[in-house]
């Protein structure tokens, strides 16, 4: 069928349906939306009555299916409305009178419009394809294991739709039991290629017709020879989501550059008083050293902290880039309006009281007032921000100015707190720390399509409760990510997914699956906990990019030799298969009771030289492209010693132009603390009392050079 007449069909059909004041679409009904768009689907007929039925049975061969069609009754099942494995008339006369007198008892009042009498499938495996609108990320569609126990296992996996074939085909690879599709013991594998287009044409079907909300195929019954749905579910909104206000790329860096990079800023409520919000913002801009103009703000006050003071905004001479409101919720729209006229382009909002607190009417008034004078809201209910770089700390918190290259925001003031804090302790350097709060108009988005084209700014970690626009979002991602990291930490995995859930494909795409997906998807590397976020974001930049996927692991301890070896696994990371030569090369350097493969076990009575030894040969080596390292703190080789060498060796190797990423696991007293921050500071990154977070750290790295495109194939 062309796309034109296609459209007009599914289009006439849905309008049909919505005319009776219906949402559901009944089984026939769904057929003739699965042959438009190519769904593979038995052959079956409508039977109003018994003859019908067993006239309709006798045009198939072999078996039937026959199946409730009423608009009244949505799962058959539980209505007792499905009778599989029907052949011959009688057989057919007694289920069709079963599943009426089944269904009548399930709802009295139910209207039915017959028995579908449909072709029974061939014995296959059985899986699911749907589609569900999603609150964050609009339509997505599904696949996984089928049949009564998807909702048991939750084997499902998703995607933004439409997706093209190779992401069809790629998320038969991304559930747990992708094996069972390819074949085990001895059963032949399904036809991958008709499953995969069975999921491209309801994906292309959601986004040709906003207004269906879910779509189910379950079971669809894959075989060697190809996929076929034997039932089709249809779900109508009348939901239409509110469009939101889009910023073209460069009208979204031109703002962020002011924002970023101001030469003049004016602060809104600025205060003479010690312990109000206005006075830690000005002393923080004056002390952090902030090169541009600092204007105060304040009706009742000629001079603050030995600057002119003005009675308005629009009284400050000359441009301004930014505005810091500190003052009262309630006063914040009718200065919003002064700055809109004044044409200052960004507003960053410290206070709180809007919507976070119910305040919603308050928040829509300054939105709508910032959309009309074209002004960038950054908040409310922030902290504020810093820009290291321009020595800008345009916040009412402690102040921080380590340079750097990590970008970190959080959309909670106590997170933001939580990563100044841990920035300082580890002297990690950054870029910028930026508050969201409510993210009434300036979200991750934006702050990704800065920080992307940053050059100051090699890592960007996110922590968020929620995306406004998750396809904004992942569009965003997918530039940045080819250059740089993007770590995000998403909080609240057990929110609600999917408003609607009238399908199993809806139900599943509860909690936290689809955003574990798509941000995959994106490219982004999820973070699993608030630590785990932070020692990405410090971390990755230090690394090198992997040039392949074998990992090897040299520790003076069996015993961490096991659970590094766990933790690779773990992280879907692959241990280097150690040829013979190789094998012999390690052995001249480690005791005859050490043990050569892979971990490569030097015991931990070796004196530094060991040390030394193996992890020169590791990096010389072409063919080891990672090197995990275990430390056992000894006498022999002291904590500090085998940092020192550690990092001379690796530095030696990157002045000759040999770059690998080398992490370590130190084991032992509380020297090895110090020695871990001597290898972070050298190049290296290394924990101690730990033998997983270094392995995450280096997986993380390679999840994003695979995202990045730049290390195919492997794990």
């Amino acid at each position: 069928m062309m796309a034109e007449d296609r459209a007009l069909t599914v289009r006439a059909l849905l309008d049909a349906v919505r005319a009776e004041g219906r949402s559901t679409l009944t089984a026939p009904e769904g057929k003739v939306i699965a042959d438009a768009y190519g769904i593979a689907v038995p052959g079956e007929e409508l039977a109003r009555d018994v003859d019908e039925a067993v006239a309709a049975a006798a045009r198939f061969d072999g078996p039937v299916v026959l199946k409730i069609v009423s608009p009244d009754i949505l799962h058959k099942t539980d209505a007792g409305g499905v009778i599989v494995g029907v052949e011959g008339a009688a057989e057919v006369r007694a289920a069709f009178h079963k599943i009426i007198e089944s269904a009548k008892a399930y709802n009295s009042e139910a209207k039915i419009d017959g028995i579908q009498v449909q072709q029974m499938l061939p014995p296959g495996q059985e899986v699911i394809v749907g589609a569900v609108t999603d609150p964050t990320f609009g339509k997505v569609v599904a696949f996984g294991l089928g049949g009564v126990l998807v909702e048991v296992l939750k084997d499902v996996t998703f995607r933004l739709a439409p997706v093209s074939a190779d992401e069809a085909q790629s998320m038969l690879d991304s559930i747990k039991a992708a094996e069972i599709l390819r074949g085990v013991r001895g059963a032949q594998p399904v036809d991958r290629w008709a499953v995969a287009e069975q999921i491209r044409r309801v994906s292309e079907l959601v986004t040709d017709f906003p207004d269906i909300a879910e779509v189910d195929l379950n079971p669809v019954i894959a075989t060697p020879e190809g996929a076929m749905a034997a039932d089709i579910r249809v779900i109508l909104t009348d939901e239409v989501p509110k469009e939101r206000r889009k910023y073209s790329r460069e009208e979204i860096l031109r703002s962020m550059k002011r924002l970023m990079q101001p030469s003049s800023v004016a602060v809104i409520g600025a205060s003479n008083e010690q312990g109000k919000i206005g006075n830690s913002v000005m002393r923080n801009l004056i002390d952090g050293g902030f090169g541009g103009e600092i204007h105060p703000v304040n009706p009742k006050a000629d001079d603050i902290l030995g600057r002119k003071a003005y009675k308005s905004v629009t009284d400050v001479p000359g441009e301004v880039d930014v505005a810091v409101f500190a003052i009262p919720a309630k006063f914040v729209a009718s200065a919003l309006e002064e700055v809109g006229r004044k044409g200052i382009p960004n507003a960053v909002l410290i206070p709180s009281g809007f919507a976070e607190t119910g305040e919603h009417a308050l928040q829509d008034e300054i939105v709508e007032i910032a959309e009309r004078h074209g002004v960038r809201l950054l908040g409310p209910n922030i902290y504020g921000y810093y820009s290291t770089w321009h020595d800008l700390c345009a916040t009412f918190c402690t102040p921080y100015d380590v340079k750097g290259g990590v970008a970190l925001t959080s959309q909670s003031g106590g997170i933001g707190m939580a990563i100044l804090g841990f920035a300082r302790t580890t002297k990690t350097g950054v870029s910028a720390i930026v508050g969201l709060g409510n993210k009434s108009d300036l979200d991750e988005d934006d702050l990704l399509t800065w920080f992307g084209e940053d050059p100051n700014t090699d890592c960007i970690a996110m922590h968020l409760e929620d995306l406004k626009d998750g396809r904004a979002f992942v569009e965003a991602a997918r530039a940045t990510v080819p250059k740089k990291p993007v770590v995000v930490l998403k909080a609240g995995r057990t929110a609600a997914g999917a408003k609607a859930a009238g399908s199993h494909t809806g139900a599943l795409a509860g909690d936290d699956a689809v955003y574990d997906d798509i941000l995959k998807q994106a490219g982004v590397i999820r973070a699993p906990g608030l630590n785990d976020m932070l020692e990405y974001a410090r971390a990755l930049p230090i690394l090198p990019t992997p040039k392949g996927h074998n990992i090897v692991i040299i520790t003076g301890a069996g015993g961490s030799g096991v659970l590094l070896s766990d933790a690779v696994m773990d992280n879907g990371l692959q241990l280097m298969e150690i040829p013979e030569d190789l094998d012999a090369a390690f052995r001249k350097f480690i005791p005859p009771f050490g043990a050569a493969g892979n971990p490569v076990d030097i015991t931990g009575g070796e004196p530094p030289s060991t040390y030394e030894a193996t992890i020169r040969l590791g990096l010389e080596d072409p063919r080891i492209h990672s090197l995990v390292l275990g430390y056992w703190h000894t006498i022999v080789t002291p904590p500090m010693v085998f940092a020192e060498l550690t990092a001379r060796v690796v530095a030696e190797f990157k002045e000759r132009g040999i770059e690998k990423p080398v992490v370590a696991s130190l084991a032992g007293d509380v020297e090895v603390e110090e020695a871990c921050q001597y290898l972070f500071e050298h190049g290296v990154v290394a924990y101690p009392y730990t033998t997983e977070k270094p392995v995450a750290v280096l997986g993380a790295k390679y999840r994003w050079a695979r995202a990045a495109g730049l290390l195919g194939g492997g794990r």
